[in-house]
């Protein structure tokens, strides 16, 4: 049986004039009122002034003019001043229903144009309302779980972390020692863009937003670009020790070049490269607080190689990198279910909205 249609202000009537706006300049991190703004938080901040109660009653539906967020409300709120359309649906619509059918509906991107003359155009299927209401229910279902497996997958990194603090932190009876003590330290260099075929080869290029994003670095140097740099071995720690990001750190996972902001320590053979990148990690805010208050926050060298970490048995050393390796093991299984997941997640609305469920 087809599901018919109606066109898009048919089922949803944009009610957004008329409301008091709040200024993002204006927001509160508290405040008797929640104020819903076009950002992808569901909150965005607060307000004490309860006249500006957005005057229709829910639950109702916002979307991001700009950024194409899709929010389901039900409860009292205030508008954020831009960008944001509030969207009550019409008689024989389900709210939920509607707002999951927005959530995935493709909304093409024009960047920070305005978005809404997309959704004006779209048509919205309308079964019963009871099949509407089942639909909605089965796709609260799917999204509550998936958000349960996502925030498994975050707590992957406090779980190492943790797991260090028990056996290292806990009982602090490990001699500190320098970090210039325990391995080369070696400052990055960026080729000259001036000479030829430095870039474009197969050699990872690491700059301070590649450092924990998970993603794989965006430039890559040639041979002769990597002897114009300074290049590490696989397991070596990278450290953003100047800038915005200072205090940023990841692990090499393959031999890697670095530009100029970041530092990398070679592990000796007294310090385990897991080891040794949890431990640095534990120091962050020694590296933040270390640094020159200059224009940029600035550690130099000299400065990093004096900081210093505990240094335990090498054999619990490798206890604790056995101990990571598990970790991360499962992480990358959690990876692959999440990604399982969002595709039959997928399926299921595109089935859903087509009257196959």
């Amino acid at each position: 049986m087809i599901t018919p249609t109606v066109a898009f202000l048919e089922a949803v009537q944009d009610v957004s004039a008329g409301n008091v706006k709040i200024p993002q300049s204006e927001f509160l991190d508290h405040g008797a009122l929640a104020v819903v703004d076009q950002g992808q938080s569901l909150v965005a901040g607060y307000t004490d002034d309860r006249r500006a109660t957005v005057k229709t009653n829910g639950p109702l539906i916002v979307f991001g003019d700009h950024t194409r967020a899709v929010k389901y409300i039900d409860f009292p709120f205030a508008m954020g001043a831009d960008g944001v359309k509030v969207l009550r649906v019409r008689d024989g619509f389900d709210p939920k229903y509607v707002y999951h059918y927005l959530r995935f509906r493709e909304i093409p991107s024009v960047g920070y144009s305005r978005h809404f003359k997309f959704l004006r155009e779209i048509a919205v299927p309308r079964p019963t309302l009871d099949e509407q209401r089942r639909v909605a229910a089965i796709l609260d279902q799917a999204v509550a779980l998936r958000a349960k497996r996502r925030q498994v997958g975050a707590h992957i990194d406090a779980f190492t972390q943790s797991v260090f603090h028990d056996m290292f932190i806990v009982e602090a009876r490990w001699p500190d020692m320098p970090i210039g003590a325990l391995g080369r330290v070696v400052t990055g260099k960026t080729p000259p863009i001036s000479k030829a075929n430095m870039f474009g080869g197969g050699i990872p290029f690491v700059t301070p937003g590649d450092l924990g994003s998970g993603r794989p670095v965006t430039r890559w140097l040639s041979d002769e670009g990597a002897l114009n740099s300074r290049v590490v071995r696989r397991g070596a720690t990278l450290v953003c020790c100047i800038g915005a990001t200072i205090g940023k750190i990841d692990l090499a996972r393959v031999p890697s070049a670095f530009n100029q902001q970041i530092n990398a320590v070679e592990w000796n053979h007294g310090i385990d490269d897991s080891y040794g990148f949890e431990a640095l990690k534990q120091i962050k805010q020694s590296i933040v607080g270390n640094a020159a208050a200059t224009t940029l926050p600035l550690l130099t060298k000299g400065q990093f190689v004096k900081l210093t970490i505990p240094v335990p048995d090498v054999a619990l050393q490798r206890m604790f990198a056995a101990r990571v390796t598990q970790i991360e093991t499962y992480g990358r299984v959690m990876s692959g279910s999440l990604l399982a997941h969002d595709e039959l997640f997928g399926s299921l609305q595109s089935r859903a909205f087509r009257g196959e469920l």
